[in-house]
């Protein structure tokens, strides 16, 4: 059976596994899950296109400062991996990881797990021997064969369904939406945010089919005021109301009490990286990982709430993106150049020169980030760094600091 010595050792098993394999099915996840026994938590999975990290996040808060005990599984991750798997918005240190990994390999042996349901396996653990009193889990991809729909849950959330990953999922909006809408338990209770008309429809017939109540955030809860979020951007209030709703119901349902400072204490320490994220660095930046029309038009309609013009726009995005429908958000973020680099060992990305050709003259390649953000130091910005959020990595590798809340909140 294997063993890992060390932290380096489970993180190149891990790259063995291969990050963007993928096998759905939740076989695999049912028979750890009889090896470990099922999570004994009150548990809130998070499905959707856009949106899940950060209604995650605000459920966290909000759970946080009621004093309870969270943990938050969420992906993918910047720098490292040990990211996912939060308990009361820290990561688990490094021996904690290799325990972990040691006792997910006994519980799955021979079941020959994928990158994404070992880490989910592992948190399934953690989160136990951690003693967590709930856990918000954020699923990868999809939602009826996601790992994370093994693991029971109390409240499935659903946040904006739009088009992404339609070579899995799709194609088109209503396929995407039947897989989405596969979250839902027997029986069991959802709430949404607002959806397409497309999207609610399918949302509403499936719950009629699996018997499950099927709730609107907008039904439950105020959207909350503008400028009390952490997170920027007139989309987190729909993201927030979200959370809001599942806190609220949760909080009957195990007969927690509710107080109206420590949500609104729980709203305004939201943060996660790369939503809008403003960031001192020269030129000034501002960071979205922002990967698909859906989530760029948000980030428009932020960036224009917010009076901000980006003088230069830094954009890369993955081959498996619909870029006919997001060039024309692309070129409305900023007047100023695009500059495209490249990401350097991700197979995924789309070359430079050929999505410079896509997004016309004003667009030119750069090899990586600092070719591109070089030229511009001195500037006075903002610069927008968007894309994908593997664009956003390459700068948090180089600026870890970056990565955490800053300290003035």
């Amino acid at each position: 059976m294997r063993r890992f010595k060390d932290f380096p050792e489970f993180e190149a098993h891990l790259d063995t596994l291969g990050l963007f394999r993928m096998d759905l099915t939740l076989g695999r996840m049912a028979a750890f899950l009889r090896a470990a026994s099922d999570p004994d938590y009150p548990a809130v999975q998070v499905v959707g296109t856009n949106g899940k990290g950060s209604t995650s996040t605000f459920l966290g808060t909000l759970l946080s400062t009621h004093g309870l005990r969270v943990g938050v599984y969420t992906s993918p991750h910047f720098v490292n991996v040990r990211e996912r798997l939060l308990v009361d918005d820290a990561m688990l240190s490094e021996n904690e990881w290799v325990e972990l990994a040691n006792e997910a390999a006994v519980c799955s042996e021979g079941l020959d797990l994928t990158y994404f349901e070992m880490l989910t396996a592992m948190a399934v653990l953690g989160f136990r021997r951690a003693e967590v009193q709930a856990v918000i889990w954020e699923a990868g991809l999809g939602g009826t064969w996601d790992a994370t729909r093994a693991l029971p849950a109390d409240i499935v959330l659903f946040t904006p369904i739009g088009l992404d990953h339609e070579a899995i999922l799709g194609p088109g909006l209503e396929r995407i939406a039947w897989d989405k809408a596969g979250a839902m338990r027997p029986g069991g209770l959802a709430i949404t945010g607002p959806q397409e008309p497309l999207v609610m429809d399918v949302l509403c017939r499936r719950a009629e089919e699996l018997g499950a109540t099927l709730l609107r955030s907008a039904d439950l809860e105020d959207l909350p005021p503008a400028g009390s979020l952490g997170l920027a951007g007139p989309h987190q209030r729909e993201n927030a109301r979200l959370a809001l709703a599942a806190w609220r119901l949760l909080a009957e349902g195990q007969d927690w009490k509710r107080d109206a400072a420590a949500q609104a204490k729980g709203l305004s320490r939201a943060f996660i990286p790369g939503r809008m994220q403003s960031v001192a660095y020269d030129p000034p930046l501002i960071l979205d990982g922002a990967h698909n029309a859906h989530a760029l038009a948000a980030l428009a309609a932020a960036l224009r709430e917010g009076g901000v013009r980006p003088a230069t726009t830094i954009f890369a995005c993955l081959t498996d993106k619909n870029l006919e429908s997001m060039i024309p958000l692309i070129l409305s973020l900023g007047d100023g150049p695009i500059l495209v680099p490249g990401i350097p060992g991700n197979e995924r990305a789309m070359p430079p020169d050929k999505l410079a050709a896509r997004l016309g003259p004003r667009a030119w390649p750069c090899v990586d980030l600092c070719a591109a953000l070089n030229p511009l130091t001195g500037s006075s910005g903002p610069v927008l760094v968007c894309g994908s959020l593997y664009l956003l990595a390459e700068f948090y590798k180089q600026n870890p600091w970056s990565l955490t809340r800053p300290q003035a909140a």
